[in-house]
């Protein structure tokens, strides 16, 4: 269990919490919010312990494992496989001893037995002989082929390489996951599979996101980080928006409720308070207004938002392809990845295009987007057509020591400044950050200008590759409204399922080297997946772990296992009644807690229903109090248990 009480924590001079609580309970899956700087990845290096709280408490067992992905990969020559299984570090470390005993002679091994043997049990124990085809398993759903899995780690890009610390952290047994951003370097099929693994991971996750869907396929709880405070929503996303909005509009009616009270004894004491025959009942008034707590008017965080301004033309067809091979050209020869492409684009088609990762999906919108030219075959461009291109990479094409100014100057020399500096404020880039290098941008400003160089130019035919990558919940927010409102025709490559469904009418699939239409939607698409590639991927684990000594070890590894659970079982039945206990008792605390946030009940005639619920309440939180202890302790036994040899 995670326990925090009255947290402070600071960031240089800056506060980051303040009186902050919250606690998690074992296996609980959380998904973590809050604006960028609010403190997200801040409290994840409290919870690897890399800093320390400056006031409060934090209790969590000191024996849990914890895994994370790493931010930064060196260029090694080790394969891609071997450096996922470095993820269990333990399994490692055994296996470098047992390699070290077994170099020595055999009088020397001898002379080594029952270390040897302690070994060959603590790699039993750690699975040690299903090891290589979990790890493959691993890298398969991360979107790695068996052929890559031999390759080194120097040889793959930096997005190839997150998707390896990913799996190394996925691979490390661990009581506690934390995944900070996760998504972010995955297509749509990785996160499909990603997905589907973390709901059946058996401890406890944390996870920072900004995919809304990816939230509410993993999330049960909700931690929102706000005003310096960790405030608990049971449920996902959606289910904390919810909540969230109707919060909202409570809080505001009370806000308004009380400035309506203070508002009225102050004009009791503005025209009494100088008569000597009302003075008394004028400074009650006044005790009374220093009395009432000061609601804090919501300040609700300005909302990003823009559209697309309206295009200069409208051909339709926008693009005819006919008999296109798309591929790339080299001195060794063409090397073809979409043939035979027989395409008509025409005006207002919203298009969402989807395909297993490598299958061509990027190469198409480049061809398209006359990045690259095909191979073979005609691409006729409609006259007048203006392309939005926003590709993968399209952060690394800003010029770093130019400012957004210089950038939209460069596309717009005729402009008035004035007209350039207004247009760039809409998107947030006001006084110095207009004229200021981009260098030292966040991802998130850098992917917002490149938003806005797209915008200047209106286009009539969008091409958005990945356009979600580095933007917030908000910035997501407000590009799938402009994209919404959008007049012209739009291909959109992404992984944010939630702006597929909104800003697509019709999913086109590129599959084995062919474009062509997909006759269902995402939900289909996940159940296409799970049947086609990875389907075939298990098979061939399945295949390749046959055998009679795959069954010889599945033999060994159940009487290992045999070995403790008469023994662990009496403390997992406790464990699982304090559990039971500790949710009821929380059920019957949350309605309470909801009435005294109301106004209602602090009505003098419920005086006495508020003593009653006060009472209640306190006998709930001792109650609940002491299941934590016994948790706890029951917790810690079965800790110790599982360390002895």
């Amino acid at each position: 269990m995670i326990r925090i009480s009255r947290l402070h924590l600071m960031r240089g001079s800056k506060p980051l919490f303040e009186s902050a609580d919250l606690t998690i309970h074992p296996g609980e899956r959380v998904g973590l919010i809050g604006a960028n700087g609010a403190g997200k990845s801040t409290l994840f290096a409290m919870l690897k312990r890399e800093l320390h709280a400056d006031g409060g408490d934090f209790d969590m067992p000191a024996s849990w494992r914890i895994a994370h992905v790493a931010q930064s990969t060196p260029a090694l020559q080790t394969s891609a496989l071997d450096y996922a299984m470095d993820g269990d570090v333990h399994l490692r470390s055994l296996q470098r001893r047992l390699n070290a005993l077994e170099t020595l002679s055999q009088a020397e091994q001898q002379a080594h037995g029952l270390e040897l043997a302690n070994l060959h049990t603590q790699l039993a124990d750690a699975d040690a002989y299903t090891a290589q085809s979990r790890a493959e398993q691993l890298l398969l759903g991360l979107g790695f082929s068996m052929q890559q899995m031999g390759q080194p780690v120097a040889s793959f890009s930096g997005g190839w390489r997150m998707r390896l610390n990913l799996a190394q952290a996925l691979m490390c047994p661990s009581d506690l996951l934390l995944l900070d951003e996760p998504t972010n370097h995955l297509d749509l099929d990785a996160i499909l599979w990603l997905e589907d693994w973390l709901g059946r991971y058996p401890g406890t996750l944390l996870v920072i996101s900004h995919d809304r869907d990816f939230l509410d396929g993993v999330a049960q709880v909700t931690v929102h980080i706000h005003e310096r405070k960790l405030r608990r929503y049971s449920g996902n996303y959606s289910a904390f928006e919810r909540q969230r909005a109707a919060q909202l509009e409570l809080a505001a009616a009370q806000y308004e409720k009380q400035q309506r009270q203070r508002a009225h004894l102050q004009s009791f004491i503005d025209r009494f308070k100088a008569k000597a025959t009302k003075a008394k009942q004028a400074q009650s008034r006044v005790k009374a207004l220093a009395r009432m707590e000061e609601l804090a008017p919501l300040h609700a965080a300005a909302e990003f938002s823009f559209e697309f301004r309206e295009p200069d033309n409208a051909p339709n067809p926008l693009l005819r392809m006919e008999t296109v091979q798309a591929g790339y050209r080299s001195e060794s020869g063409d090397t073809p990845i979409v043939s035979r492409i027989d395409f008509a684009l025409q005006l207002g088609m919203r298009i969402g295009l989807l395909g297993v990762n490598g299958a061509g999906k990027s190469t198409l919108i480049k061809t398209i987007a006359g990045e690259i030219a095909p191979l073979s075959g005609q691409l006729t461009l409609g006259k007048g057509l203006t392309v939005g291109y926003f590709a993968q990479h399209q952060l690394e094409m800003l010029r770093e020591d130019d400012s957004p100014l210089q950038h939209l100057v460069r596309i717009a020399p005729q402009a008035r400044e004035q007209d350039l500096r207004n247009f760039l404020g809409s998107f947030l880039f006001q006084g110095e950050m207009a004229t200021s290098p981009v260098k030292p941008f966040s991802g998130g400003e850098k992917a917002r200008l490149a938003l806005a160089l797209i915008v200047w130019q209106k286009p009539n035919l969008l091409l958005l590759d990945e356009p979600t990558n580095h933007l917030d919940l908000e910035t997501r927010e407000a590009l799938t409204m402009a994209l919404a409102q959008f007049d012209g025709t739009l291909i959109l490559v992404s992984h944010d399922r939630h702006l597929l469904r909104a800003c697509t009418d019709q999913f086109m699939i590129v599959a084995e080297h062919r474009l062509q239409e997909f006759d269902g939607d995402l939900d289909d698409y996940r159940d296409w997946l799970f049947k086609t590639r990875l389907a075939k991927a298990a098979a061939q684990q399945v295949e390749k772990e046959g055998g009679a000594d795959r069954r010889e070890q599945k033999r060994l590894e159940a009487e290992q296992r045999q070995r403790l659970s008469v023994l662990k079982k009496p403390i997992e039945n406790k464990l699982k009644k304090i559990e039971t206990a500790m949710t009821r008792a929380q059920e019957q605390k949350a309605p309470l807690d909801a009435e005294l946030a109301g106004s209602e009940i602090y009505d003098p005639a419920r005086k006495e229903r508020l003593k009653q619920i006060l009472a209640q309440q306190a006998q709930l939180a001792r109650e609940l109090e002491t299941l934590e202890m016994e948790w706890l302790e029951q917790q810690q036994a079965l800790e110790d248990l599982l360390q002895q040899p």
